[in-house]
């Protein structure tokens, strides 16, 4: 059989579909990717059993990104050190004394989440080392946790200038598009209403004490002492760290500090050895990958000077965190690979083509194409479980459907649906890195994040896809987003009405 009847086809659509169906179904996310990869190995090759079994690996050798690899151990380093340096155990003494309730733990940990912004990988993983044994004391479920974490990572990321989805985002915008990529991203911020929608849906939940759906199971469970509702016995393996009663908040502090400024002065430094002339430039044209893998190593090396001179961790004890940290990555490592190796197997069967199709031959409505951007633009992130290369997809797509300044306007916000749907995919989907490490930071199932996250999600992406298509009417960013803003509150205010009469209705009852 002849493969490439199956590439850029809607074939090329089965094997993430596979993927997302099986993990939903069997609650096992390994073996459901590895089916998904081995369908689309197959499909490419015609079903040819040995060349199949070779493009499985050269498409997995070839997806994998081994800076983000180095980075996630060395990261996974660094929280096995702030662990072991007694850090974390002394910030959280240190929030007893400040967080009195459960309401301020919450809001801690979306504050810590949103001033992470440099990066989503780092935001996930440093805010649910340091936020969960404070959540953990005024009993906030893991799912919950991981809601919280996963909706102010890539969220806030991709409205924040400085970023390396800000970076990427950049990169993927065509020199001729009228708009350098830095002013194009700045002015889809305000547009950008799943990112936006989501951070106030966040805080709106924790100020009025709003459970839904299956978060409300988990947080019912939490407020028993259950914090895993199912699941947690994948956590009982991990190994208890000898902690240093040495340890102070600094031990915490000052290496995310250090992380993050000397991330940001990579990222300028890069840009200026890319031939950027200014600041803005710079952050524009950064090399965002290699200036983590920077600032991490630059971290592990001022923890090696602040810890051993005071002995709050021996050289030992420092040396085997490599190898711990390691070890505590591995899980979300092995779902990366199977990710990017799904992408991988995406990109040869074409589905980008696909997807062009099919939106160009859907595009006769220019005032809708906003919000049909935005459902597209979830369902290729969400089957691919990766947002940059959606946005590598699409923004292409979008800023071609509006050519010329007179089409400027439609062209922004087209591309900001694309941005908004791409991190709305991201969010809800199982197989995506950002929801893998929201899990792993908050030490929480994965299944379990997904199911509760996917509920609240859904939400904010129903209000932002009635915004999408006022915007292809009002061109007007405040108005489209107040009324977007205003419509997802009073949808909150009624979930908050129905679910309070559910709860009464069993009082009466009983």
């Amino acid at each position: 059989m002849d493969g490439s009847m199956f590439i850029g086809t809607w074939w090329s659509l089965v094997p993430p579909l596979l993927a997302i169906v099986l993990a939903l179904a069997t609650k096992e996310v390994y073996s459901s990717l590895f089916i998904g990869v081995a369908m689309g190995a197959l499909l490419y090759t015609g079903f040819h059993p040995w060349n199949a079994f070779v493009a499985f690996f050269d498409i997995m050798k070839n997806s994998m990104n081994l800076n983000i690899l180095i980075f996630d151990v060395l990261l996974g380093m660094i929280i096995v050190l702030m662990s072991k340096s007694g850090g974390s155990a002394a910030y959280g003494k240190w929030a007893g004394t400040k967080i009195k309730s459960k309401k301020s733990a919450m809001l801690a940990t979306t504050g810590l989440g949103v001033l992470i912004f440099v990066d989503d990988y780092f935001n996930c993983l440093t805010v649910g080392s340091v936020m969960r044994p404070v959540t953990d004391r005024f009993k906030v479920s893991r799912a919950k946790l991981a809601y919280i974490i996963d909706a102010t990572a890539a969220p806030v990321c991709i409205i924040a200038p400085i970023s390396s989805w800000a970076a990427a985002v950049n990169s993927y915008v065509p020199e001729d598009a009228g708009i350098s990529g830095f002013q194009l991203f700045l002015r889809t911020i305000p547009y950008n209403l799943y990112a936006i929608l989501t951070l106030l849906m966040v805080f709106t939940v924790i100020l009025s004490g709003l459970d839904f759906g299956l978060m409300k199971k988990h947080e019912k469970n939490a407020a028993n002492g259950d914090l895993f509702t199912s699941g947690g016995e994948e956590f009982d393996q991990v190994k208890e760290e000898e902690i240093s009663s040495n340890g102070k908040v600094i031990d915490l502090v000052l290496p995310v500090l250090v992380l993050i400024v000397t991330a940001i002065g990579a990222m300028i430094y890069t840009g200026f050895l890319g031939g950027a002339t200014d600041v803005v430039t710079a952050f524009a044209g950064c090399d965002a990958e290699t200036s983590l893998i920077f600032a991490t190593l630059i971290t592990v090396m001022f923890m090696l000077v602040l810890y051993l001179p005071r002995k709050v961790i021996t050289f030992k004890g420092f040396m085997d965190s490599f190898v711990e940290g390691f070890k505590m990555m591995i899980p979300a490592i092995g779902i990366l690979i199977f990710a990017w190796s799904l992408k991988g197997m995406g990109d040869a069967l074409e589905i980008a083509s696909f997807v062009e199709k099919l939106v160009g031959s859907n595009a006769s409505a220019s005032v809708l194409l906003p919000a049909i951007l935005f459902l597209v633009a979830i369902f290729l992130s969400f089957s691919t479980g990766t947002s940059w290369g959606t946005f590598a997809i699409l923004v292409p797509i979008a800023i071609a459907m509006f050519p010329g300044t007179d089409n400027m306007q439609m062209m922004i916000i087209a591309v900001a649906s694309v941005l908004s749907g791409a991190v709305c995919g991201d969010h809800v989907s199982p197989i995506s890195d950002t929801t893998v490490m929201s899990s792993a930071g908050a030490q929480s199932n994965h299944i379990n994040h997904v199911t509760t996250q996917m509920q609240y999600a859904v939400v904010v992406a129903v209000v932002s896809a009635i915004g999408y298509v006022i915007a292809g009417f009002v061109h007007i960013w405040w108005l489209v987003l107040g009324i977007s803003a205003i419509l997802l509150l009073v949808v909150l205010f009624v979930i908050k009405a129905v679910t309070s009469d559910e709860k009464d209705g069993v009082k009466k009852r009983a």
